[in-house]
């Protein structure tokens, strides 16, 4: 082009080049990069530059030929190259549920020499009680601020296709309470990257019913990564898949734990008006569960008036209800009867605001500044179990009210 007189034409090499070297500094390893190609694209842009402000003069010519040769030994390098970065996507659909792939991600994305991982919060709707989508939710906004994300809409998995896809819904349309959008069903992530990887979004310590585990997601992801060897073992012993694959199931732990255990008071402050209600007092966890509403859903508000009426009257403790994350819309979709009474009460306890009613996604907060747990059995109860605070698990028979 340069000895055609014609230049200018080299600005969109100069784009492409630009564009090709910041996808390498990107994608090859950090020592990598610097030693084997960092110097070969400056000087590439570097002798482009100069052609295009007429600083080359009669030397554009023999400039072109050795840009030339030194692209093509760049591409015959790069042909070569078997240290890339891996590339690593984790899906979560709820905020409040990102713990369990938290410490994951960190670990990537902080391997900066072998890692590129991106956090993409998925598109999710809660159904009616016919299966239809009700409301369609997208919790971008409420990760923490410190874990950049992708905005879903600005992906393509399938033409990016990353080494691996991590993710924590199982379901696919098997759940009857919500749904993510279906392209990012198990069955479908699968055709997208070269591995899928399955977290639980919940712990259990030693048990786990049979249908946890025989869900799509399981059977789809390449691994399964489980918090013991108690829980592997009841894994395999009720996978569903076929033919289970050795290695399949990983008791690496889970990243619940890690969270929790890192977690302390000073990494959560409180709003001002929590300040105030907990001041010079013990607080009490209290967790309620979908499994307890749906079990005993013909006693649970009446279970709920009494526990509410006695901390009501206990002065010198401070109450902080935490319901689990799916609580309303679970009841919109398998007990809409009772949905409408329970929103009341709740309606109820904001409104005489003597006590902390916490719907955020950060369970941490409420576990590291708890003094005591009380509430259902769930899987925040084993999280707890961690902190070494005490446990009381209520009894859905016994009221106070007569």
């Amino acid at each position: 082009m340069a000895e055609n007189e014609h230049p200018q034409k080299l600005h969109p090499i100069l784009h492409r080049l630009t564009e090709v070297r910041d996808l390498c500094q990107m994608g090859l390893t950090k020592s990598n990069y610097d030693v084997r190609y960092g110097e070969a694209y400056d000087t590439l842009i570097m002798a482009i530059k100069q052609i295009l402000s007429g600083k080359a003069g009669k030397d554009a010519g023999e400039i072109v030929g050795l840009c030339k040769e030194l692209l093509e030994h760049i591409m015959a390098e790069t042909d070569k190259e078997k240290h890339f970065k891996k590339e690593m996507v984790f899906l979560p659909y709820k905020a409040s549920m990102w713990d369990s792939l938290e410490s994951v991600w960190r670990a990537a994305y902080e391997d900066k020499d072998n890692c590129l991982a991106y956090v993409i919060p998925i598109p999710y709707c809660d159904r009616n009680p016919d299966g239809t989508a009700k409301e369609w939710h997208c919790e971008r906004d409420l990760f923490p601020k410190d874990v950049p994300t992708l905005d879903w809409q600005e992906v393509d998995l399938k033409t990016m296709h990353p080494d691996v896809i991590f993710f924590h819904y199982p379901y696919d349309d098997c759940n009857r309470v919500t749904s993510p959008s279906e392209e990012f069903y198990s069955s479908n992530l699968k055709k997208c990257a070269d591995k899928l990887v399955y977290i639980p979004y919940f712990v259990t310590g030693k048990e786990l019913k049979p249908n946890f585990i025989q869900e799509p997601g399981v059977n789809n992801a390449d691994y399964v990564i489980v918090e013991n060897e108690k829980i592997k073992a009841i894994y395999e012993e009720y996978y569903s898949g076929g033919e289970l694959p050795e290695g399949k199931i990983l008791a690496l732990g889970s990243p619940k734990y890690d969270k929790v255990i890192a977690s302390r008071k000073e990494d959560y402050p409180l709003p001002e008006a929590w300040e105030r209600l907990v001041a010079g007092r013990k607080i009490i966890l209290y967790n309620t569960s979908l499994q307890a509403h749906l079990i005993y859903s013909n006693r649970i508000i009446e279970k709920l008036y009494s526990v509410l009426l006695y901390f009501r009257s206990r002065k010198d403790l401070a109450f902080w209800w935490r319901p689990h994350p799916l609580m309303e819309a679970t009841l919109d979709s398998m007990i809409p009867q009772v949905a409408s009474v329970y929103r009341e009460l709740r309606d109820a306890y904001l409104k005489e605001g003597w006590g902390i009613y916490d719907d955020t996604p950060e369970l941490e907060r409420a576990i590291a500044w708890s003094d005591a747990y009380y509430g259902d059995t769930s899987s925040v109860v084993e999280l707890y179990s961690k902190t070494g605070k005490p446990i009381m698990i209520q009894d859905m028979e016994v009221t106070n009210i007569a």
